[in-house]
């Protein structure tokens, strides 16, 4: 399994997001209300902004243009305009540090 090491966990704050771009593409990483880490697509489905600009609520992210809202824990949008989901991807933490399997997750 190819895991990127993406950040610190340090560097995401309880209900934030941060930017993570790797080998050409944007990603997401989410720290939930409940310490645990996602990664997701990191541009909306709807207008293609970025999503580390949008507000964390528990499992939730919602985009900063049109406030689409996303489940960031397996992607399904839960508020329109944007009617395509997020993909996902698993995370790991080892050692203070949060790693991305860039594969798609199977949901």
């Amino acid at each position: 399994m190819p895991w990127i090491n993406a950040c610190s966990t340090d560097d995401i704050d309880a209900e934030d997001v941060i930017r993570f771009d790797h080998a050409g593409r944007t990603f997401a990483i989410y720290r939930n209300h409940e310490n645990a880490y996602y990664c997701t697509d990191g541009l909306c489905t709807h207008e293609e902004v970025h999503l580390s600009e949008g507000l964390v609520v528990e499992n939730t992210i919602e985009c900063p243009k049109h406030a689409s809202i996303f489940n960031f824990t397996d992607g399904e949008v839960e508020t329109p305009p944007a009617c395509e989901n997020l993909t996902t991807y698993r995370t790991k933490v080892e050692d203070g540090r949060v790693f991305v399997c860039l594969l798609k997750s199977e949901q």
